[in-house]
């Protein structure tokens, strides 16, 4: 079940040596889901993601009796927004020089106030209760604000794909799973070839329950240069890894018109540096974009 987000919990509330302004988040998943610090917000009838985190983000700044600052990410329609909100419930989006700073200091105050291991135990929570939606829009949630802050080859946001990746399979979405655990497998893959091995590997387990063939082919092939590269590199010490890099193999050669020879080497380390299609920058909103944007004594509802 969702948590509604009660800043009366002090559990909910952002640590106020969080400095130089109190900072939040939210998320807003494509089919609307919206998450504000870590939270699955209960929606109810047809009530608008940016009114309900305007509505949790005003709560904020009222308990705390300032204003806050909050980043908000809407892949429904490719934006990230910055806004401020005051306690009597006004906001109006900001401008990246009003802001605090890019860089260190702004992820310093956003993950001092929300510590993101205390978000992966609510996660872990609603996987072991079965509540694999919540879990997985709550991961995607955490791996979108640490790609932002930190970049996609930061370890933070490598363990959160990771986990984003096991939901996903968790639920079927198999399409999902191998697109994510493909992108922390090639990054591992550029930076630390030991630790890569398991990665490959699960990428694995879940391109195994493709059934597209066009993604069967393009995904396998770059499987297969993995398992390549780690055979040559003499880290394929398991039976399991040795059965799972001629799985591969013989699928591909098996079966399918979309299948060649394995892209060179070169071609392949170029690509583990490209973003991955879901961290791709998004499109930051105007100043004083109207949806985000309210006079203020507003009601909560």
């Amino acid at each position: 079940m969702p948590h509604s987000l009660t800043p009366r919990d002090k559990g909910n509330l952002p640590a106020l040596s969080a400095q130089p302004l109190i900072r939040l988040d939210a998320y807003v998943a494509d089919d609307g889901s919206t998450v504000v610090n870590g939270h699955l917000l209960a929606m109810g009838g047809t009530r608008p993601p940016n009114e309900a985190i305007l509505d949790a983000v005003a709560m904020f700044a009222r308990t705390l009796g300032t204003p806050v600052a909050a980043t908000v990410i809407d892949r429904s329609v490719r934006q990230v927004a910055r806004l401020r909100v005051h306690p009597d419930g006004s906001s109006r989006t900001i401008g990246e020089e009003e802001d605090l700073p890019p860089g260190r200091e702004r992820t310093t105050a956003e993950e001092k106030a929300f510590p993101p291991l205390a978000r992966v135990e609510r996660i872990i929570q609603h996987a072991q209760r079965e509540e694999l939606h919540a879990a997985f829009v709550l991961a995607a949630a955490l791996r979108e604000h640490l790609t932002l802050r930190r970049g996609a080859e930061d370890e933070l946001s490598l363990e959160a794909r990771a986990i984003e990746a096991y939901l996903a399979y968790r639920r079927g979405d198999y399409t999902t799973s191998t697109g994510l655990a493909l992108t922390v497998a090639r990054i591992r893959c550029g930076s630390d070839l030991h630790r890569a091995v398991p990665e490959v590997a699960r990428a694995t387990a879940a391109w195994q329950r493709l059934r597209d063939e066009a993604q069967v082919a393009t995904r396998g092939q770059e499987l297969l240069h993995m398992w390549e590269r780690l055979s040559a590199a003499g880290l394929l010490r398991e039976p399991s890894h040795h059965a799972m890099a001629q799985t591969v193999r013989s699928r591909i050669e098996r079966g399918s018109p979309y299948a060649g020879t394995p892209a060179p080497a070169a071609a392949l380390t170029a690509a583990q540096v490209q973003v991955a299609p879901e961290d791709t920058p998004l499109a930051p909103t105007r100043r004083g974009l109207r949806r985000f944007t309210r006079r203020g004594s507003r009601s909560d509802g």
